[in-house]
């Protein structure tokens, strides 16, 4: 069984919490399916759960080259030399991260308003990039984005492998065959 959840932001990729978050299990009633990969609390957008080991693996599995496509709204007008930047791969606190497919985007007119809204500032413009990848390190994309000048504002992944979104609203699920 494969499910594709739209994760909202603020939600924890995980079923419980002590502290009372919301989590997965406020919007999947399915028992013993888990996520396969994760996205962070302030992430928002696809998230795939199984209930197969082998299925979560190739998916998650950074040897398995399941490109991941990410929407990320960033601080500042994104400029050729940081998109190529990008492209090359940028050197972080754990090392060189492998090439990307990065290309300025703009903001989709499918877009849900985030809620709390991404912070405002009229003096500082924000810019729009599609990211695809194919690792995995933690808070990878923000890195990267921060690495080259413009750190991230709103991060949503679009796609895994063949698997997309494709209009699902945030919180909402379907079961994919």
């Amino acid at each position: 069984m494969l499910i594709a959840l739209n994760k909202p932001y603020g939600v924890l990729c995980q079923f419980t919490d002590a502290d009372g978050r919301r989590t997965l299990a406020d919007f999947i009633r399915q028992k013993d399916v888990y996520a396969a990969g994760r996205l962070d609390q302030d992430s928002e957008g696809l998230l795939l759960l199984t209930d197969d080991g082998r299925l979560a693996h190739q998916l998650t599995d950074p040897g398995h080259k399941q490109p991941k496509t990410y929407l990320v709204q960033v601080e500042g007008e994104i400029d050729k030399a940081a998109l190529e930047a990008l492209r090359r791969g940028v050197l972080l606190n754990d090392g060189p991260t492998l090439p990307t497919v990065a290309q300025a985007a703009t903001e989709p007119d499918w877009l849900w308003p985030r809620d709390p809204p991404v912070r405002f500032r009229k003096s500082i413009p924000t810019s729009w990039l599609s990211i695809s990848l194919r690792e995995g390190r933690n808070r990878q994309v923000r890195r990267m984005t921060a690495a080259v000048g413009f750190p991230t504002l709103r991060l949503i992944r679009v796609q895994v492998g063949e698997h997309a979104l494709d209009g699902l609203a945030p919180g909402e699920s379907r079961q994919i065959r």
